[in-house]
């Protein structure tokens, strides 16, 4: 009876380990996470099919103390993604599990994220790292374009990680729609799901919260503009498959969030964005409201750096007019001229603009007609194809002696400091992680002139 039992035990065991194989199986990307404020933090999963899903997280410093989210079931029109919402508090790292219905699934790396700390009124706002750049191209051998692939070199997000930032913020053509995806919903979940799913990337989805905005790629086919019919829908998925705390507070996916005591402006320049010969009207890349909201909230924010996140570069003033590489905000003037008259009448202090798609990177410093040097942190490409030597002959003459850089690479941001006195610190890396440049900006000298 004794030998029965023993049998039946080890039976039992092993249908419980085929079970909770089988939910690991369920698992095509993620988890990731997203938003981090003082009460709540998203977090993001993926599943092959229908499932149901949910979060178990613990303070680092009670783990006994397991909390639980709600749970989701994912759909098929939805992508099998599911976003659920975890309760926090202030100040406080937590770890946290994943659950496919009703069984964990482990992980081979941390699973871990933060709550904000309520540091005004009390101390000096915290030291905090982010890591920016653009241009993510994931190699699909059926779609891509013959010949050498444009893709690789996906080391880069080991490398991220390895640089334990606090936050990643995504800077436009984080995925490549290809001809064969933007016309349909199902091409553009298949696109989405298949840059998510890449294997380098989970560890850095997991432990490391993520925002984003987007160019062109990510909005529809290449240097696509407001025309483009299926916006709702690059729109739609979007908002899906990223974990921003807001989407549209000026129409598109434009949205704001804050770190500390930096706040960061996610502007849109596709949804509203004519063509720049356009004859009919003025050309615009953002459109009046959303530079009416940015400058209303550039003005109310109290941050130390306010940055603006845009997808086409800000201040690089070498002439467009006649090159393929013109998508830029010079090739806009009227536009281009009346954000950067709205920053200076208005006195704004602090603003740094991080921008992407021109796959390489420069920082360009614009000290002419303003009350402080304007600052653009042109970060490109992640593992898109890189411009090389092409790009470092534009007579951009606002470029920072010996910031340009022709190959794959990322930028590592510290700001640190007591309150009055915070210093952003630039760090650009190659992506096995060598410093290729170092740059400092003071937030006190990006204060108007006091005349």
């Amino acid at each position: 009876m004794k030998i029965y039992k023993n049998i039946w035990f080890v039976f039992a065991c092993l249908i419980m380990v085929g079970q909770i194989q089988a939910q690991s199986n369920l698992l095509q990307s993620g988890p990731m996470v997203g938003y981090s404020t003082m009460k709540e933090v998203l977090l993001w999963v993926q599943t092959k099919k229908a499932a149901k899903v949910y979060f178990k997280y613990w303070d680092v410093k009670t783990p006994a103390q397991k909390l639980t989210t709600e749970s989701v079931t994912t759909e098929k029109k939805m992508g099998f993604v599911a976003k659920i919402v975890a309760e926090v508090n202030q100040g406080k790292k937590y770890n946290y599990e994943l659950y496919i219905n009703d069984q964990l699934v482990k992980r081979p790396y941390a699973l871990q994220f933060q709550s904000q700390t309520l540091w005004q009124y009390r101390t000096d706002p915290p030291p905090f790292k982010f890591v920016f750049g653009s241009c993510t191209f994931i190699n699909e051998k059926a779609v891509d374009r013959p010949g050498r692939p444009y893709g690789g070199e996906y080391h880069i997000f080991k490398t991220i990680v390895d640089q334990k930032p606090d936050f990643m913020v995504w800077g436009g053509d984080n995925i490549y729609l290809r001809e064969v995806d933007w016309n349909s919903r199902t091409g553009v979940i298949h696109r989405y799901t298949h840059m998510r799913s890449l294997p380098e990337l989970q560890a850095l989805w997991g432990g490391v919260h993520h925002y984003a905005t987007w160019d062109d790629h990510d909005f529809g086919p290449d240097n696509s503009d407001a025309s483009f019919w299926n916006k709702k829908l690059t729109t739609e998925m979007f908002k899906l498959f990223w974990g921003n705390p807001n989407y549209g507070v000026a129409g598109g996916i434009s949205g704001t969030f804050a770190w500390n005591d930096v706040q960061f402006f996610m502007m849109d320049d596709r949804y509203f964005r004519s063509s720049p010969d356009d004859k009919l009207k003025t050309p615009q890349l953002l459109g009046d409201r959303q530079i009416e909201w940015l400058i209303e909230a550039l003005k109310y924010s109290k941050a130390s750096f306010k940055f603006v996140v845009i997808g086409s570069q800000v201040l690089n003033n070498n002439d467009f007019s006649k090159s393929r590489w013109a998508e830029n905000y010079s090739t806009y003037p009227v536009e281009q001229k009346k954000l950067l008259k709205a920053i200076k009448d208005a006195n704004i202090p602090g603003v740094i603009f991080l921008t992407g798609d021109r796959h390489h990177t420069e920082l360009s410093k614009l000290t002419e007609g303003t009350n402080y040097p304007l600052y653009d942190v042109t970060i490109s490409p992640f593992t898109s194809g890189s411009a090389g030597e092409r790009a470092r002959k534009e007579k951009n003459t606002i470029r920072v002696p010996n910031t340009y850089v022709g190959i794959r690479n990322f930028s590592v941001m510290e700001v640190a400091g007591p309150r009055l006195n915070r210093v952003l610190t630039i760090k650009v890396m190659d992506n096995k992680g060598k410093k290729l440049w170092q740059y400092q900006i003071k937030a006190r000298d990006l204060r108007p002139s006091r005349k």
